[in-house]
Protein backbone atom coordinates (compact mmCIF):
# COMPACT_ATOMS: atom_id res chain seq x y z
CA UNK A 1 0.00 0.00 0.00
CA UNK A 2 1.16 3.58 -0.70
CA UNK A 3 2.71 5.47 2.06
CA UNK A 4 4.85 8.57 2.47
CA UNK A 5 8.31 7.65 3.84
CA UNK A 6 10.12 10.90 3.05
CA UNK A 7 11.01 13.22 6.17
CA UNK A 8 7.80 14.60 7.92
CA UNK A 9 9.36 17.66 9.46
CA UNK A 10 9.27 19.16 5.72
CA UNK A 11 5.34 18.37 5.81
CA UNK A 12 5.29 20.90 8.48
CA UNK A 13 7.82 23.20 6.81
CA UNK A 14 6.17 22.76 3.38
CA UNK A 15 2.49 23.94 4.82
CA UNK A 16 3.90 26.84 7.14
CA UNK A 17 2.72 25.34 10.31
CA UNK A 18 3.29 22.56 12.53
CA UNK A 19 1.06 19.46 11.55
CA UNK A 20 2.62 17.42 15.04
CA UNK A 21 3.72 14.29 12.97
CA UNK A 22 6.95 13.24 15.55
CA UNK A 23 4.92 13.21 18.99
CA UNK A 24 6.77 15.04 21.41
CA UNK A 25 9.58 15.97 19.42
CA UNK A 26 7.17 18.32 18.06
CA UNK A 27 7.17 20.52 21.21
CA UNK A 28 10.74 20.51 21.91
CA UNK A 29 12.94 23.20 20.46
CA UNK A 30 14.49 20.28 18.38
CA UNK A 31 11.49 20.51 16.35
CA UNK A 32 12.55 21.35 12.13
CA UNK A 33 9.78 23.59 11.97
CA UNK A 34 11.35 25.77 14.95
CA UNK A 35 14.52 25.67 13.64
CA UNK A 36 14.04 25.76 9.68
CA UNK A 37 10.43 27.93 9.31
CA UNK A 38 10.37 28.42 5.62
CA UNK A 39 9.59 25.88 2.99
CA UNK A 40 11.86 22.82 2.30
CA UNK A 41 14.13 23.13 -1.11
CA UNK A 42 17.00 25.15 -2.73
CA UNK A 43 14.23 28.27 -3.28
CA UNK A 44 11.29 27.44 0.54
CA UNK A 45 12.71 31.14 1.82
CA UNK A 46 11.32 33.13 -1.37
CA UNK A 47 7.03 31.93 -0.88
CA UNK A 48 5.21 32.94 -4.37
CA UNK A 49 1.81 34.46 -3.31
CA UNK A 50 -0.12 31.52 -4.11
CA UNK A 51 -3.55 31.92 -6.58
CA UNK A 52 -6.85 30.71 -5.12
CA UNK A 53 -6.26 27.12 -6.80
CA UNK A 54 -3.05 26.82 -4.27
CA UNK A 55 -4.38 28.20 -1.22
CA UNK A 56 -7.08 25.56 -1.91
CA UNK A 57 -4.34 23.08 -2.55
CA UNK A 58 -2.67 23.62 0.47
CA UNK A 59 -5.55 23.43 2.81
CA UNK A 60 -6.41 20.12 1.55
CA UNK A 61 -2.81 18.92 1.73
CA UNK A 62 -1.99 20.50 5.40
CA UNK A 63 -5.45 18.05 6.61
CA UNK A 64 -4.40 15.11 4.54
CA UNK A 65 -1.46 15.08 6.15
CA UNK A 66 -2.07 15.73 9.53
CA UNK A 67 -4.90 12.61 9.77
CA UNK A 68 -2.19 10.47 7.09
CA UNK A 69 -4.85 10.00 4.48
CA UNK A 70 -3.82 9.47 1.16
CA UNK A 71 -5.62 11.33 -2.19
CA UNK A 72 -8.13 8.54 -2.72
CA UNK A 73 -8.87 7.46 0.85
CA UNK A 74 -9.26 11.55 1.38
CA UNK A 75 -11.63 11.75 -1.67
CA UNK A 76 -13.97 9.13 -0.35
CA UNK A 77 -13.78 10.95 3.21
CA UNK A 78 -15.27 13.97 1.28
CA UNK A 79 -18.26 11.91 -0.97
CA UNK A 80 -19.23 10.50 1.92
CA UNK A 81 -18.74 13.55 4.03
CA UNK A 82 -20.89 14.86 1.19
CA UNK A 83 -23.99 12.71 0.56
CA UNK A 84 -24.62 13.18 4.78
CA UNK A 85 -26.94 15.56 6.22
CA UNK A 86 -25.33 18.66 7.66
CA UNK A 87 -22.42 20.37 6.65
CA UNK A 88 -19.87 19.10 4.68
CA UNK A 89 -16.90 20.34 6.19
CA UNK A 90 -18.09 19.74 9.70
CA UNK A 91 -19.08 15.86 8.22
CA UNK A 92 -15.66 15.65 6.67
CA UNK A 93 -13.65 16.50 10.06
CA UNK A 94 -15.77 14.42 11.78
CA UNK A 95 -15.18 11.31 9.86
CA UNK A 96 -11.60 12.22 10.01
CA UNK A 97 -11.55 12.43 14.17
CA UNK A 98 -13.50 8.87 14.36
CA UNK A 99 -10.81 7.22 12.80
CA UNK A 100 -9.36 4.27 15.16
CA UNK A 101 -5.80 5.47 14.58
CA UNK A 102 -6.78 8.86 15.81
CA UNK A 103 -9.22 7.99 18.39
CA UNK A 104 -6.19 5.96 19.91
CA UNK A 105 -3.57 9.36 19.50
CA UNK A 106 -6.15 11.95 20.75
CA UNK A 107 -6.60 9.57 23.82
CA UNK A 108 -2.86 9.52 24.53
CA UNK A 109 -2.15 5.86 23.89
CA UNK A 110 0.35 7.40 21.47
CA UNK A 111 2.47 9.98 21.46
CA UNK A 112 1.69 10.68 17.02
CA UNK A 113 -1.12 9.73 14.40
CA UNK A 114 1.63 7.56 12.46
CA UNK A 115 2.81 5.65 15.87
CA UNK A 116 -1.10 5.16 16.68
CA UNK A 117 -1.88 3.54 13.18
CA UNK A 118 1.03 1.19 13.52
CA UNK A 119 0.09 0.09 17.47
CA UNK A 120 -3.40 -0.65 15.81
CA UNK A 121 -2.29 -2.65 12.91
CA UNK A 122 -0.13 -4.66 15.27
CA UNK A 123 -3.38 -5.37 17.39
CA UNK A 124 -2.37 -3.63 20.37
CA UNK A 125 -6.17 -2.18 20.94
CA UNK A 126 -10.00 -3.45 21.09
CA UNK A 127 -13.22 -2.12 20.62
CA UNK A 128 -15.89 -3.06 22.46
CA UNK A 129 -13.72 -6.33 23.92
CA UNK A 130 -12.84 -7.13 20.19
CA UNK A 131 -9.57 -7.04 18.75
CA UNK A 132 -9.30 -4.70 15.48
CA UNK A 133 -6.38 -3.74 13.73
CA UNK A 134 -8.08 -1.58 11.00
CA UNK A 135 -6.58 2.08 11.21
CA UNK A 136 -9.63 3.77 9.34
CA UNK A 137 -12.12 1.77 11.74
CA UNK A 138 -14.68 4.24 12.78
CA UNK A 139 -15.76 4.62 16.36
CA UNK A 140 -19.36 5.25 17.90
CA UNK A 141 -20.61 6.83 20.61
CA UNK A 142 -20.36 4.52 23.30
CA UNK A 143 -17.22 2.53 22.01
CA UNK A 144 -14.53 1.77 24.44
CA UNK A 145 -11.40 1.41 23.18
CA UNK A 146 -8.30 -0.90 25.48
CA UNK A 147 -4.67 -1.02 25.37
CA UNK A 148 -4.74 -5.12 25.24
CA UNK A 149 -3.50 -6.79 29.11
CA UNK A 150 -0.12 -8.17 27.65
CA UNK A 151 0.33 -4.72 25.72
CA UNK A 152 -0.09 -2.61 28.79
CA UNK A 153 3.93 -2.88 29.45
CA UNK A 154 4.66 -1.53 26.17
CA UNK A 155 6.94 1.35 26.77
CA UNK A 156 5.53 3.59 24.18
CA UNK A 157 2.37 3.59 25.59
CA UNK A 158 3.35 3.79 28.79
CA UNK A 159 5.37 6.98 28.32
CA UNK A 160 2.46 8.51 26.11
CA UNK A 161 0.11 8.12 28.71
CA UNK A 162 2.47 10.05 31.07
CA UNK A 163 2.47 13.28 28.75
CA UNK A 164 -1.38 12.68 27.60
CA UNK A 165 -2.52 15.51 29.84
CA UNK A 166 -0.49 17.92 28.23
CA UNK A 167 -1.25 17.47 25.20
CA UNK A 168 -4.54 17.90 26.08
CA UNK A 169 -7.74 15.13 25.79
CA UNK A 170 -11.07 16.22 23.69
CA UNK A 171 -14.13 16.36 25.23
CA UNK A 172 -15.65 13.63 23.54
CA UNK A 173 -13.66 11.03 24.57
CA UNK A 174 -13.50 9.77 28.78
CA UNK A 175 -10.26 8.68 29.26
CA UNK A 176 -9.68 5.78 32.06
CA UNK A 177 -6.11 6.23 32.83
CA UNK A 178 -5.44 3.54 35.48
CA UNK A 179 -7.55 0.59 33.25
CA UNK A 180 -6.10 1.92 29.89
CA UNK A 181 -9.17 2.47 28.36
CA UNK A 182 -10.89 5.49 26.35
CA UNK A 183 -14.69 5.48 26.08
CA UNK A 184 -16.39 7.89 23.37
CA UNK A 185 -18.83 9.60 25.01
CA UNK A 186 -20.45 11.56 21.98
CA UNK A 187 -19.45 12.46 18.20
CA UNK A 188 -16.60 14.77 17.62
CA UNK A 189 -17.43 18.58 16.42
CA UNK A 190 -15.89 21.16 14.54
CA UNK A 191 -15.08 23.17 17.68
CA UNK A 192 -12.78 19.69 19.08
CA UNK A 193 -10.60 20.26 15.98
CA UNK A 194 -8.08 22.63 17.06
CA UNK A 195 -6.01 23.08 13.68
CA UNK A 196 -6.15 26.69 12.26
CA UNK A 197 -8.02 25.03 8.78
CA UNK A 198 -10.72 26.09 6.63
CA UNK A 199 -12.71 23.60 5.36
CA UNK A 200 -14.88 25.81 3.53
CA UNK A 201 -11.56 25.73 0.98
CA UNK A 202 -11.38 21.85 0.91
CA UNK A 203 -14.96 21.98 -0.18
CA UNK A 204 -14.71 24.75 -2.78
CA UNK A 205 -12.05 22.76 -4.52
CA UNK A 206 -13.69 19.70 -4.41
CA UNK A 207 -16.67 20.98 -5.83
CA UNK A 208 -15.36 22.08 -9.25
Amino acid sequence: MARYTGANCKLCRRENMKLYLKGERCYKEKCGFERKDYAPGQHGKLRKKLSDFGIQLREKQKTKRIYGVLETQFRRYFAKASSTQGITGDNLFQLLERRLDNVVYRSGFAASRKEARQMVKHEHFTVDGRKVSIPSFLVKPGMVIAVKEVSREHIRIVDSLETAQGRGIPEWILLDKPNFKAEISRMPIREDVKYEIQESLIVELYSK
